[in-house]
Parts: C-alpha cells; sequence; structure tokens
C-alpha cells in the first residue's frame, strides 16, 4: 500500500511517490464527478443527448453551428503541444522562418467578426423618459430546443427571434415580391386611372407598391410593414385624386420649403437601385415627404407602363449584372450558402477580398498625407508596391502603401507584442531621417514637431515602463535618434583640445517662457530656486513643451534607465543608446548632472559594469559578437563620466572618490591601448577618453596627485608622439584616434601645467596666515618644478610636425596636435613668468630663441599666408549659412546642427585654418604680454592681406543669430579676433610706425563688443579696458578730423546742405562747432572709458567667472559649463547704457514717491560723457551703430528730457544732444526711421511720447531743443495718434511749442505731403487755428502745418464719401466767414512751402478761378439757404 506524504518531505520525495503510484497503476482514491449546472434546468434525459467526451476533454458544443468549420484562408494557426517540441538537428533558421515566414504575419493575425448578418434596427420612439426594457412574460410560447439544456432566459429570446423571423421577409420572398412587381404594377396602373405628369419618371411613383422612403422598420412591431403599406396607399389615392397642375403646385411649395441638400438627397434615393434597400429604410421622414422627388415638368410626354416596366427589368439586369460580376473569380474566396448566416450575401461588403487598384496621384493641389515604409523611409503618393511586404492594410487609402503617423501612433498602444515594437522601430528610424533633413522637400512642415505636439515624447517615456524586453529596446532606440546626434557629439570631441575647448554651452533651449522682470538685486542663486520652484508646480508636458530634457526629468527617466541596465541587462546596443541618452541630458545643465549624480545605484551601475577593471579576455578576439556590453570597459560610459564631470568640480569630486573613477583612470592610462584586451578602435577611444576625463579633473585643479604616480607613463607616452609621423602616411579611423588620443594627453598636461603655475602663490597666502581674506584655498599637490621638465619634449615634437606644414595631408591629420602643441606653450610660458623660483633673464632669452628658431621661419611659409587666406571662406560670420539650424530642428530639444556632417571649408571642417591660427596668436599674446620688446617682431601678422580682408568683411556683416547651433561656433571665432585685437594694441603702443590700420581694428572691437557671448565677459572687460576707447584706435582724433568736420560743415560738403540746430531757453552760452565738440569728446576718452566700466559693475560675479577660466586659475573655476545663452553678454545699444541706466533710476525713486529736483553733478557728468562718446561714434564710427535703428537711438536721447526737471538745460547736455539731433535728422537717417515699427528697448512709443508730452508740459520752458523732439514723431508718415494726442488732448502744449523755422533741423514737406485723410484730425487743426489755441507767434511749425492741410482739404474736390463733402464745404464757409483776416488770408490763400519767408509759405495774391468759382458756388449756395430763414 502506498503510503501518504507526510511533512518535512521534500520535492523530490513527493516525485518519488508519484513514479510509484503511476508503475502500480492503482485507482486514485478521488474521483472528480462534474456537477449539474443548476441554470441548465431540470430535465434529466439532456445529459444522454449530448455526444459522448473523448479523452476526457471539455469539449463546447454550439447548436447553430454545422458540425464541420469552413476552410478560411488566411486562417490563425492551431496551437499544439507538439509545437513546443524541438530537435537537436532542427535547423533554427528553419524553425523560425516556418513559423513566422514573412513580417506580414503580424498583421495578418488579425480576424474582423463578421457583422453582415447582424440586423440593426431603431429604437421604439416612446413618450416614457427611458426605453421600455424587454420582460420575459410578454412572450407566451416557448421554443422547444431539441438537444441541450438551455435557461428559461434562453428559450425565452429564442421564441422571440422566431417571432421576428416569421414576421419578416426572408431574402428570397424579396426577390419574388421584387420580380413579381411588374405584373402587379401593370395591373394595377390598368384599372386605376392615373393623373398625367409630362415626365418619364413621373409615374413611377403612382404604380410602386411599396415605398422608396418609409418601409416600416423600427416601429418595434410586427405591424410595420402594413403599417407602411397603409401609408403608401393613403398617398397613392390621394394623388390620383389631385390633377396635373395641382400635384405640380404641391411639388413647387415642398421645393420651397425644404433644403436644397436633402431635396438632392431624397432625388438620389428615388433613382437608386434596389440595392439600396438598407440606406432607404434608415429613412424616417414624414409620409407625405415623397412628393419632392417628382420632378418639374419640362417636355416630353408621359410614359406607358410598358415602359416602366422595362425600365425596372433593365435595372434588375443590370443589378445582377453587378452581382455576377462581383461574385467572378475576382475574390479569392467563394461564398457558399452553407456557411452560417451566408444566406442573403451581400457583395458590396466582400469588395474589399478582391486585389487593390494601383495606386494614382490624385489630380489635385491639395495636400495627401504621408506615408512610411518600415524602413521610415517616405513612399510617394504614386508608388505601387507588392502586398507582400507588409505595408498595406485595410484603413485609409487602402491602395497605398505605408503606414501614416497617426496609424503607427495607434500601432504602438497595440495589444500584440510585434506591433508595438515594430511601430516604435519605425517612428524611430522616421525621427533619424527626418533630422537628417530627408523630408524637407517632400514634406510641408516639421515632423518633429508635429510629432512631439500628438504627445510622441510620453508615448516612449510609456514604453519605457512596458515589461517586454523588445518594446522596452525600441523605445529606448526612439528616444535616442529623438534627442541625441552623434554629428554634434563628434564635433563636440573634435573642439575638445581647441582653445578653451573643454568648455561648453550647456545645451538649454532658449526660448523658454518669458518672465517678469525681477528687480536687479535679486541674485543669481535666488532667480535659479525661484524658477526650479516654478517648474515643480509646472505639469509635466508644460515643462517639456519648451524643455523637452527637464521634462523627461521631471518624469525620473533616470531611474528607468537605471533599472534596465542594472535589471534588464538588455543588449549592447541599446545600453549604448541609454549611453548616449544620459550624455545628452548631462549635457544640458549642472542641475540634470546633480540629478543625474544623485540617481540611486546610477552611477555605480554605469561604473561596475562598464568599466570594470577586470574582465573576459574573448572581446578582445577578432570577430567576436558580444551578445552583451555588461562586465566589459565601453569608451561611451568613459565619456559619459566625463561629461557629466564637466557639469561641475563638485561633480567632479565625486565621481573621482565616491565612485572610484581615480583608480579607474590609472587602469586605463597606465597601460598602452594596443595591450588592452578589447578592439583596437575601442581600446585607443577607451584611452582618450580616460585622458580627457583627467583633463577635466585637472582643469578644477583636481587628480593632480596621479600625475606624480604616472609621471613615467606620460613622459613614455611623449617620447611616443614623434613616431605618429611616420604612420600618418595614409588617414584611417585608426590613425584619427590615435591623433585625437596624443592631443588629449597634451590637453592633460596644459591643465596640469596651469595648476602647477599657481602652487607658489596659494602657498605663499596660505604661509601668510591672513584669516581676514576669507577662506583659505590649499595649494594643489603638484610644484612647478615638476611639470616644467615636459616643455623640452613637447618643442620638440612641435618642431617635427611644423615641418610638415607643407604636405596638406600630413598636415590636416597632425593639425589637432600640433595645435595643442602651440597652446601648452602659451600657457606654459604666461605661468613661467610668475614663478619666483625662475630666472626672469632665463624666461625672456628662451622666447627670443623659440621667436627666432620657430615662430619667425612658421610665420614666413607659404602655408601660414594660406591659412589667412581661408579664414573668410570658413568663418561663421561672413558665412552665416553654417550657423543655419537643421531642416528638423525643434526650439525644446538644444541641438549644434552637426547632422550630416560640416563641409570642409568650415570653421570645424576639416580644412579650417581657425583652431591653429588661434592657438598661434594666443602663444604670440603670451610672449608680447612678457617680452614687449619682441612685438615688432609679430606687427607682419596684422599686414596678412588674408587676415586684413577677413577683419573688414566680418565686422560689417549684421549681427549674427544667437542659437545652439551657432554660439559654440562663433565663440571660437571671436577667440581668433580677440587675439588680433590684443596683438594690435600691444603694436600701437610699442611699434607706431606699424600700427596702419588702427581704424579697422577699432571697428572690428566695436563690433565684437557687442558680440560677445555669455562666458567670455573677461574679453569684452579687456576690449571696454584697452581697445574701445584707446585714443591709438581713434586717429581722426590727431590727423585733423574735428578740422575736417568744421571745414565740412562751412563748405556743406556731404549728401545736403548743413542742419539747423535749434537753440536753448536758458542763459545764453556759446554755440559750439562740430569740430570743437569732437575735440573735446576726444579728450574726454579716459573719463569715458572710466563712466563706462563703472556702470558694467553688474558683471562682476559673471567676469571673475571668466577671468578664472581665461587666467588659467583652475583653483577657481566651478564649472566647465558656461553660462546660458540668451543673446550677447551687452546689447546692441551699449553706448546709450549709462544714459538708460540713470533714466531707470531716476523713474524708479519717482514710482516709490521721491522727487528729484536737481541732479548732483557726477550725474550731469555722466550724461556728457555718454553723450560725448555716441557723438564721436556717429561722427567717425557711424556704420559701428547701424545695427541700432534710428527709432531706438531717438527713443534713448528722449531719456535726456525725461530724467530730472532740468538736466537738458545743462550746457554741455544741450550742445551735446542738439548736434546728435543735428545727426539723426540727416537725410539718410530721417529716411530710415520709422516709428510705427517695434523700437527695440520700448515697450509703447506711443506711450513714450505721451510721458515725453506730459515732461514738455510741465518743466521744458519752451526749450526749442525739447520742442524739436516734441516735433520729430508729428511727421505725416508716422502714426495719425501721435498728431492726435498733441492735438486732441495737449493742446495747451501749442502756446510753449516755439521752435523758429530757421533751427528746425527737419524739412516741412515731411509734415505737409501728402495731404491729411483724417477727419478727425483736419478738424482739430481747424478748431486750433480758429480758437486761437495755435499761432503763428507761438508755434510757427505745426501753424505752417496745420495751414496745409486745412487749405488743401477745404479746395480739394475729389469724390469722397457724404461726410467728407459735407465737412470740407462747411468748414470753407466757415472760414470765408472769419473775422480774423489774417488767418481768414492764410486759409484760404495759402500757395506753397516757402522755408525763406517769415511766414514758411507763400500766398496768392489772388485766389486761382478754379478755386474761385469753387468758392463763389459754396459760398452762394450758403447764402440761398440761409435767405428764406432771414426773411422768415
Amino acid at each position: 500500500m502506498l503510503s501518504r506524504p507526510k511533512p518535512g518531505e521534500s520535492e523530490a520525495d513527493l516525485l518519488h511517490f508519484q513514479n510509484q503510484f503511476l508503475a502500480a497503476r492503482a485507482s486514485p482514491a478521488v474521483k472528480l464527478v462534474k456537477k449539474a449546472d443548476k441554470r441548465k434546468g431540470e430535465e434529466g434525459d439532456t445529459d444522454a443527448e449530448r455526444p459522448p467526451l473523448q479523452d476526457s476533454k471539455d469539449v463546447v458544443m454550439l447548436d447553430d453551428f454545422p458540425d464541420t468549420l469552413p476552410a478560411l484562408s488566411p486562417a490563425p494557426p492551431k496551437k499544439s503541444k507538439s509545437a513546443s517540441v524541438h530537435f537537436e538537428d532542427e535547423d533554427p533558421e528553419e524553425r523560425l522562418e516556418s513559423h513566422d515566414r514573412h513580417i506580414t504575419a503580424v498583421f495578418s493575425k488579425i480576424i474582423e467578426r463578421d457583422t453582415s448578418a447582424v440586423a440593426v434596427t431603431m429604437p421604439v420612439p416612446t413618450a416614457d423618459p427611458f426605453p421600455r426594457t424587454f420582460h420575459r412574460s410578454e412572450i407566451k410560447s416557448e421554443v422547444k430546443v431539441s438537444s441541450g439544456r438551455k435557461s428559461i432566459f434562453a428559450q425565452k429570446m429564442a421564441a422571440r427571434t422566431a417571432e421576428k423571423t416569421a414576421a419578416a421577409p426572408s431574402a428570397a420572398e424579396c426577390v419574388h415580391i421584387r420580380s413579381a412587381a411588374p405584373g402587379a404594377l401593370r395591373g394595377s396602373a390598368a384599372e386605376v386611372p392615373l393623373p398625367r405628369i409630362k415626365d418619364d419618371k413621373a409615374g413611377d411613383i403612382l404604380t410602386s407598391q411599396r415605398s422608396c422612403l418609409i418601409t416600416g422598420e423600427g416601429l418595434g412591431s410586427q405591424k410595420g410593414n402594413q403599417e407602411a403599406e397603409a401609408i403608401h396607399k393613403e398617398n397613392l389615392e390621394k394623388l390620383r385624386s389631385m390633377s396635373e397642375e395641382e400635384i405640380l403646385q404641391e411639388q413647387e411649395k415642398l421645393l420651397a420649403q425644404l433644403d436644397s441638400d436633402l431635396v438632392a438627397f431624397l432625388k438620389s434615393r428615388r433613382g437608386g437601385n434596389g440595392g439600396q434597400k438598407k440606406e432607404l429604410n434608415q429613412q424616417r421622414n414624414r409620409p407625405e415627404e415623397f412628393v419632392e422627388s417628382l420632378p418639374v415638368a419640362q417636355h416630353g410626354v408621359r410614359s406607358s407602363p410598358c415602359m416602366q416596366e422595362s425600365g425596372l427589368e433593365d435595372s434588375l439586369k443590370k443589378e445582377e449584372n453587378r452581382k455576377v460580376e462581383i461574385t467572378d473569380d475576382s475574390l479569392p474566396v467563394k461564398p457558399k450558402k452553407e456557411w452560417i448566416h451566408m444566406d442573403n450575401v451581400e457583395f458590396e461588403k466582400l469588395e474589399w477580398m478582391k486585389d487593390l487598384p494601383s495606386p494614382r496621384q490624385k489630380k489635385t493641389k491639395e495636400r495627401m498625407q504621408a506615408r512610411f515604409s518600415l524602413k521610415g523611409e517616405l513612399i510617394p503618393a504614386d508608388a505601387d508596391l507588392p502586398t507582400h511586404l507588409g505595408l498595406h492594410h485595410h484603413g485609409e487609402e487602402a491602395e497605398r502603401a505605408g503606414y501614416s503617423l497617426q496609424e503607427l501612433f495607434h500601432l504602438s498602444r497595440s495589444q500584440v507584442i510585434q506591433q508595438r515594437t515594430l511601430a516604435l522601430q519605425v517612428l524611430g528610424r522616421i525621427v533619424q531621417k527626418a533630422k537628417a533633413g530627408e523630408f524637407a522637400s517632400s514634406l510641408k512642415g516639421s515632423i518633429l514637431r508635429l510629432l512631439l505636439d500628438a504627445g510622441f515624447l510620453f508615448l516612449l517615456r510609456f514604453s519605457l515602463d512596458d515589461t517586454v524586453d523588445n518594446v522596452m529596446a525600441a523605445a529606448v532606440g526612439a528616444l535616442r535618434a529623438l534627442l541625441v546626434s552623434l554629428d554634434d557629439e563628434k564635433y563636440l570631441d573634435w573642439t575638445f583640445s581647441w582653445y578653451q575647448g573643454m568648455a561648453a554651452f550647456p545645451f538649454v533651449p532658449n526660448n523658454e517662457e518669458e518672465e517678469e522682470e525681477e528687480e536687479e538685486e535679486l541674485d543669481v542663486t535666488e532667480k535659479s530656486q525661484d524658477k526650479k520652484l516654478k517648474d515643480e508646480n509646472k505639469p509635466d508636458p508644460d515643462v517639456a513643451r519648451y524643455d523637452v530634457v527637464k521634462g523627461l526629468l521631471k518624469t525620473r527617466i533616470q531611474h528607468r534607465l537605471r533599472y534596465i541596465l542594472e535589471v534588464v541587462r538588455p543588449v549592447p546596443t541599446v545600453v549604448l543608446d541609454i549611453l548616449h541618452i544620459l550624455t545628452h541630458i548631462a549635457r544640458h545643465s549642472s542641475e540634470a548632472c546633480s540629478q543625474l549624480l544623485d540617481c540611486p545605484r546610477l552611477i555605480e551601475t554605469i561604473v561596475r559594469e562598464f568599466l570594470p577593471t577586470q574582465w573576459d579576455t574573448q572581446v578582445a578576439e577578432p570577430g567576436c559578437l558580444r551578445a552583451s556590453l555588461h562586465g566589459v570597459p565601453s569608451a561611451t560610459a568613459m565619456k559619459f563620466i566625463r561629461v557629466l564631470a564637466s557639469g561641475g568640480r563638485n561633480a567632479t569630486a565625486r565621481l573621482l572618490n565616491q565612485f572610484e573613477m581615480k583608480s579607474r583612470l590609472s587602469r586605463f592610462v597606465a597601460e598602452d591601448p594596443l595591450d588592452l584586451l578589447l578592439p583596437r578602435e575601442e581600446a585607443i577611444r577607451l584611452s582618450t577618453e580616460a585622458f580627457r576625463l583627467w583633463a577635466v579633473a585637472a582643469g578644477y585643479g583636481q587628480a593632480c596627485d596621479l600625475y606624480r604616480d604616472l609621471y613615467s607613463v606620460l613622459v613614455r607616452i611623449l617620447q611616443s608622439l614623434p613616431d605618429l609621423l611616420s604612420s600618418c602616411s595614409g588617414k584611417s579611423s585608426v590613425m584619427e584616434f590615435s591623433v585625437q588620443r596624443a592631443a588629449a594627453v597634451v590637453t592633460l598636461l596644459t591643465g596640469v601645467t596651469q595648476t602647477a603655475g599657481y602652487t607658489a602663490e596659494l602657498q605663499a597666502k596660505l604661509n601668510s596666515n591672513s584669516s581676514e581674506d576669507g577662506e583659505q584655498i590649499p595649494p594643489p599637490p603638484v610644484a612647478w618644478n615638476q611639470v616644467s621638465g615636459l616643455q623640452p619634449f613637447l618643442e620638440t615634437s612641435l618642431k617635427k610636425f611644423l615641418q610638415e606644414i607643407s604636405q596638406t595631408e600630413t598636415w590636416h591629420i597632425l593639425q589637432p596636435l600640433t595645435t595643442t602643441y602651440v597652446i601648452y606653450l602659451g600657457v606654459y610660458y604666461s605661468a613661467c613668468s610668475q614663478q619666483p623660483s625662475v630666472n626672469p633673464i632665463d624666461c625672456l632669452e628662451e622666447l627670443e630663441r623659440l621667436t627666432s628658431e620657430v615662430l619667425q621661419p612658421l610665420l614666413s611659409q607659404p602655408a601660414i599666408h594660406n591659412m589667412w587666406d581661408l579664414l573668410r571662406p570658413c568663418s561663421a560670420l561672413c558665412n552665416p549659412m553654417f550657423c543655419s539650424p537643421a531642416p528638423e530642428s525643434v526650439s525644446s530639444i538644444t541641438s549644434l546642427s552637426c547632422i550630416g556632417g560640416k563641409p570642409p571649408l568650415s570653421l570645424v571642417g576639416s580644412k579650417s585654418p581657425f583652431p591653429f591660427l588661434t592657438a598661434l596668436l594666443f602663444l604670440i599674446n603670451s610672449i608680447t604680454h612678457i617680452h614687449k620688446g619682441l612685438t615688432c617682431k609679430y606687427s607682419s601678422v596684422l599686414g596678412s592681406r588674408g587676415l586684413k580682408n577677413y577683419l573688414h568683411e566680418s565686422w560689417q556683416t549684421g549681427p549674427p543669430s544667437v542659437t545652439p547651433s551657432s554660439a559654440w561656433l562663433l565663440r571660437h571665432e571671436y577667440h581668433l579676433q580677440y587675439f588680433v585685437l590684443a596683438l594690435a594694441r600691444r603694436t600701437a603702443g610699442t611699434c607706431p610706425d606699424d600700427a596702419q590700420h588702427a581704424s579697422l581694428h577699432h571697428c572690428v572691437a566695436m563690433a565684437l563688443l557687442s558680440r560677445l557671448l555669455p562666458g567670455s565677459e573677461h574679453l569684452a572687460y579687456e576690449v571696454l579696458l584697452d581697445l574701445a576707447f584707446n585714443p591709438e584706435f581713434l586717429p581722426e582724433g590727431k590727423a585733423g578730423g574735428p578740422e575736417a568736420a568744421d571745414f565740412s560743415d562751412i563748405l556743406h560738403l556731404g549728401t545736403s546742405a548743413k542742419v539747423a540746430q535749434p537753440g536753448s531757453a536758458s542763459v545764453c552760452f556759446p554755440k559750439a562747432t562740430r569740430g570743437a565738440l569732437l575735440r573735446e569728446s576726444y579728450q574726454s576718452l579716459p573719463s569715458i572709458r572710466s563712466c563706462y566700466l563703472s556702470h558694467f559693475i553688474h558683471l562682476q560675479p559673471a567676469l571673475a567667472r571668466s577671468q578664472a577660466s581665461y587666467q588659467g586659475r583652475n583653483y577657481l573655476i566651478q564649472s566647465m559649463l558656461l553660462p546660458e545663452v540668451r543673446g550677447p553678454i551687452l546689447p546692441s545699444d551699449w553706448p546709450f547704457f549709462p544714459l538708460i541706466s540713470l533714466y531707470n533710476k531716476v523713474t524708479n525713486a519717482e514710482t516709490r514717491g521721491a522727487v528729484l529736483n536737481s541732479l548732483p553733478l557726477d550725474l550731469v557728468n555722466t550724461v556728457t560723457w555718454n553723450l560725448q562718446w555716441v557723438f564721436l561714434l556717429e561722427t567717425w564710427r557711424a556704420k559701428t551703430l547701424q545695427s541700432i535703428p534710428t527709432a531706438a537711438k531717438l527713443a534713448r536721447l528722449m531719456c535726456v528730457f525725461l530724467t530730472g526737471s532740468d538736466l537738458f538745460l545743462e550746457a554741455p547736455i544741450h550742445r551735446y544732444t542738439a548736434a546728435l539731433l543735428s545727426v539723426y535728422c540727416q537725410p539718410k537717417a530721417l529716411d530710415s526711421l520709422n516709428l510705427d515699427a517695434p523700437v527695440p528697448g520700448v515697450a509703447s512709443f506711443h506711450d513714450l511720447y505721451i510721458s515725453l508730452l506730459e515732461q514738455f508740459e510741465g518743466v521744458s520752458f519752451g526749450d526749442p531743443l525739447f520742442g524739436a523732439f516734441v516735433l520729430l514723431p508729428l511727421q505725416k508718415r508716422f502714426s495719425v495718434h501721435l498728431r492726435l494726442s498733441l492735438f486732441g488732448e495737449h493742446t495747451s502744449i501749442l502756446q510753449a511749442l516755439g521752435v523758429p523755422l530757421q533751427q528746425f533741423p527737419v524739412p516741412l514737406e515731411q509734415y505737409t505731403s501728402p495731404p491729411e485723410d483724417n477727419l478727425n484730425l483736419l478738424r482739430l487743426y481747424f478748431r486750433t487755428l480758429v480758437t486761437g489755441a495755435l499761432r503763428h507767434t507761438w508755434c510757427p511749425v505745426l501753424y505752417v502745418v496745420a495751414v496745409a492741410h486745412v487749405n488743401s482739404f477745404i479746395f480739394s474736390q475729389n469724390n469722397t464719401t457724404q461726410e467728407m463733402d459735407a465737412a470740407r464745404k462747411s468748414m470753407l464757409r466757415k472760414t470765408w466767414l472769419l473775422v480774423d483776416e489774417s488767418l481768414k488770408k492764410h486759409l484760404l490763400h495759402y500757395r506753397l512751402l516757402n522755408a525763406e519767408s517769415p511766414l514758411g509759405f507763400d500766398l496768392y495774391e489772388q485766389l486761382p478761378p478754379i478755386r474761385l468759382k469753387y468758392l463763389q458756388m459754396v459760398t452762394q449756395k450758403e447764402n440761398e439757404e440761409s435767405s428764406p430763414a432771414l426773411v422768415s
């Protein structure tokens, strides 16, 4: 007897008991009995009627289905237990092919449910609030079921269905009735006389026995057909009782009352065949509405019943032919009668089974929906592709191959895993090709913007949370295609070793929502915290709308990516995509880097799995395909760590210490790439990224202790660098990676040298124990004597590489490494000159030797001259198309627009001279800064023809647009321009004979000041300090510029006569000539420089950070990420900045309630210096201010009058303001003046003008200069609202607006031409003249303007509106009746403007005959109209 299992026995014991039981063939102790279901009734004999069960399986029996199933093709494969059994010798590829022969299998498993036999009935109309429910008690009879059990409810429903089936005629009966109809119609037509209607089809409705519109279906009872027939008979009797005229009258009434669309619809129903029965049954109209289908009688006679019969038979034959045509061999599956619900075949529903027609492009100009292949390629609209490609379906436009974006979105949320995966993969390929610009010429609009607006980002985010690995992998690939540009990363790596190339702009979009202006007292950290709180309170879609990366971080994407890397452990492609995504996120901002560092186990997983110190050696075998990237070092992972370290010095410290990256650096730096057990290219890239990470750490002054430990390794590498010359015979990827690795090594040594250069200074500060200096910074663990021994190695290699400069191909390969050599020497000598342990004499002698032996021979080579000539073709300033955004760039995703690569002749192209020439100029700048006696030896650089052409064209181009795709390029170009200007400044001070292009260099400096980007505040400070206000760069001040200005004014040289200057209302002071003002301004340049430097004090924090970077103070650098780019550091109108700052300060003080009656002397001087500087620039450097609109300049000059109450009355301010007004009133300036367009920096010019009017009304003292600024915007071509504001709301100003005609600088023709057409303004002109508010003695300028416009209006005889005609005649009559004879004469006898006349215009001695006749006609008509009134 078998024993039962006891507690404590294992699973092995239970299996042993089971084997014993099966071997004994004993009966089980428990027998399974199937209990009867209570819901199936009490009949016991129904079980016996069922067939016996086979193999003890549950079989579901369906009563109404046949025993044999129809053969469906295609059909879903049957699942079998044997499908999971495979043999060892079976080929996996064959097994996969037999299971899924093509991609179409993914879409062929969808089986549509047949709904052709389902009856659709309308609900019965009822007066109850809800439809009446069906109750089983309403059915009296029950249908007995032949076999099986049925519930009572099922029996009732079957009985109800049987009733409906018996009441409704079958399909065969319908056909029979239809065929019998002609005979019936013949009989009825012969028996009953019908009215004669003159139309072929008119009598059809009178001879039909069934209504075409009313069928009775939907009435909810079996009497529906009877009701429809009764209604139809009643209508026929009504028609038979009417005559033909009465029928036509009723028809016309109905056609007039009903909608035309409804009439057309009913006519189409009337003309349809019998196959439209279902559509007719759906209409539930009034019984009388069929009359509207009767045609209007026009011509012809009524058809006989025989003709009607033949017509009906023809229609039946056509229908039969159509059915025969559909049931031909074109259908792949023939319907059979024995199939269920196929007794009445609806052939029109089987048309989809026929072969698709060939696609034809629509002959229309409307846009067609874009469709894509599974590879993401755009399919032409007329492409005829085979169906086995899986590109056809039964959606919209079934004949067209491909899938639309909407359909792919739908598939991406499918329940079928393969469909979700495929849809995400196709979407990712579409995004990749769209970013490459492949659809730019074929599609209208942006695909990326359309996808993001449709929620593509969150679709990918949801798909990342899928539990299926393939779906996750496809989502990761699509997200990488959306965010990451591998070409962008390639060029960022390319520029890493350039001058200041380690620093980069963050990938923050610059189109965020405009924030409210905050007070200047707010700290930068407070602003960032407030902005962070605002973003946290916003929903994720709102944040992602303007910043995709920030929106993804809000969804905690880093946690999900960590889970995929750590738990899912996907294939290498997915791992690399995730690392690329994380790298892009780390480039976003320092905050993003912090979130990645704080993500639990993310960095630990990456370091442990993808940067191990030990790994399997099989990965280095050639041809080895890695199934997993886990446990193998990856260069992409090292790059991610390097980019993460660029986020800040604290992040770097955490990576080096907390995440043990210091040991990884030692591991991958100490060993030669050829000795690493990795593929060769991967080993070189890994070593390169390790050196770059070390260089970033050295840029913060960190990880310098590794320098001492690995000093021998670095020396060995430096000794091997000259060997690259022998191996660069041909361009290959391995050679390119080797050169980049060597450049990374030299960049590392540059950073270590910079750090060691300040060791002595920091040690001295630490030894002084001066606690008042704040926190003491410990010196780095590397001294100058530990790095000074590397210079001979590098200089020797540089000499060898420079010998290959004439070999074009070799030079292009070695140029990145040569550039780093030159940068290293510049940093080395800058730091060497500051070391107390170095003899200055030895340093100077070494510089002289380097100049004579290396640099001067280099500058004389033809290859260098060719480089100067290549500056202009490769310049981003001279060629703005290099900075143009990508075709599919979106504002919420930052991109450098490098997809597809940059041209060789571009700033970052392979043939660009910018990196090497920038490094060379940096070295020359360092040498001349230390040894000023060598400056003249480098002055030949400034005389290069290619450099001069480049500088001349670069500063004259318009201001470049600052975008992420242009900022990183322009920053490198601005470095070269700055070093050229620095060399020019030193040359101007030490070699005045060689300073031949001072004006050119000053124009470049002025343009550079308004273009420098955030992060380059140090360069802007240096330009302001030494270049912009340097008298040496304004040679006009010494070479007779002021005298030339006076001479030009005397001789009226120029485009027009000398412009008049308004006088002053204050105590008379002598007017200064333009030359005297220029001379005084030139002498005040030192004071002007101090004024501007003091007003840029708000940039001091940013200046300190920039100085730390450019001066090599690594211990002060906080991050390698530059500030966010919102625009240039200084605004384009920075020459007006002191004046604007003063105006804002006074306005804010007055807003708080303070009253400033007088201004301190220093503020008066500030405004004077500001005006002097602007006057200098407008006279000698006018082109440098071309980017500022004339309207903006005038608006800033208005601040002189709006600041304080009597500032404009100060003599120097008044003189320079009047001089600038005369400049802006020159004909060219006036032509460019546009006050109707938005003025930069001014919210509303109308509001500014109203403030000016109010200020003039209060404190002007009738000053002519102030009055000229008030009159300037009143020109006819500007907005009429400005003139209405003065003449309507501020008429009291007219008494003080006494600007003499001789002192007014604007021609009066600007005010009088063309004639005024605004009736309200003309009435105001006339009213002010008649009432005496506007007089020639008070306001001569506006008096002339008003008289000219009123005269032109009252004598105008052009065709116009009745209101205008009545107004001008009334105004003419009133003028004729004026008591003031002088005004009357001026208004009637005005002729032309005349600047020489005391009145400002000439008068007719007598009116011309035409005007006189018109005047008499108007006045006599008035007399005739008024005479009856006088008599009465």
